[in-house]
């Protein structure tokens, strides 16, 4: 048996979240998840303290596909650190954090007008 990190090699919406997971393309995925022009990502992130720049690397790698990379923090906003947003600025990508429930609702309306738009969004309960 072949075990591989979760993807999902298309652009959609987010249908639900929450319970730790999300649900999309008539899947769920238990964790946080990186939403990109190469599709779903699962992102090895519990918790916004434990992001650091090497977390967003997937995001960067992508950048001349980003315009907007929404990032959701959880259950709160927090802000971004400076290093990130100036990494972001560098790629330039427009970076802007929200709650983790506002970055769904705002990427599924950005997706829905064909934005090149990505999120990065940590799971909450």
């Amino acid at each position: 048996m072949e075990i591989r990190k979760a993807h999902f090699p298309g652009r959609a919406p987010v249908d639900a979240y929450g319970g730790g997971g999300f649900r999309f393309a008539d899947m769920s995925h238990l964790g946080s998840i990186c939403c990109l022009p190469s599709g779903i990502h699962g992102w090895d992130v519990t918790r916004f303290e434990d992001i650091d720049l090497a977390s967003f690397a997937r995001v960067l790698g992508q950048a001349e596909e980003i315009e907007v990379l929404l990032v959701g923090t959880g259950t709160d906003l927090r802000p971004l650190r400076p290093e990130w947003k100036a990494a972001f600025r560098e790629a330039g990508i427009l970076a802007d954090p929200m709650s983790t429930g506002a970055a769904v609702r705002t990427y599924n309306v950005m997706l829905s007008e064909d934005r090149a738009v990505a999120a990065v969004l940590i799971a909450v309960d």
